[in-house]
């Protein structure tokens, strides 16, 4: 990857959350990368990271705010609201992709994630393409 961007990753599955760590740090060799584990003063965390991320991948199903209620804070706030996020969920039937979309996500990745696909993906989002690859 080029300029080895930042990514922010909330995800309370720990299975989930080894996959991501190895794919982001050990595959793509990215030095910036932070998990949460849960949602809690998420606003407040995503603010203390330095640097910031250029990148935010969100679960839908995350507690005490899910993935869409994370997101509506993201596009609230004056330092996050144009950065790229990114839902990663099993959830991903028709009505569901829907309301990723028009809650302002910038794509989806279904779970399980494609590693062979992955950082492709990354990329595509990092240049600006919205991804909504929902074929598992």
């Amino acid at each position: 990857m080029s300029d080895y961007p930042a990514i922010l990753y909330v995800e309370d599955d720990p299975q989930s959350r080894i996959i991501m760590q190895v794919l982001l740090v050990e595959a793509l060799g990215l030095e910036n990368v932070t998990i949460f584990e849960d949602s809690a003063d998420f606003l407040s965390r995503a603010h203390a990271l330095n640097p910031k991320p250029d990148l935010i991948f969100l679960d839908i199903h995350v507690r005490p705010h899910t993935g869409f209620e994370m997101l509506a804070m993201l596009r609230g706030d004056d330092v996050f609201q144009d950065t790229p996020v990114l839902a990663l969920t099993a959830s991903v039937m028709n009505e569901e992709v829907i309301k990723l979309r028009t809650s302002g996500f910038n794509g989806v990745i279904a779970k399980p994630i494609d590693q062979d696909l992955f950082p492709q993906m990354m990329q595509r989002v990092l240049n600006g393409e919205e991804i909504w690859r929902v074929v598992i």
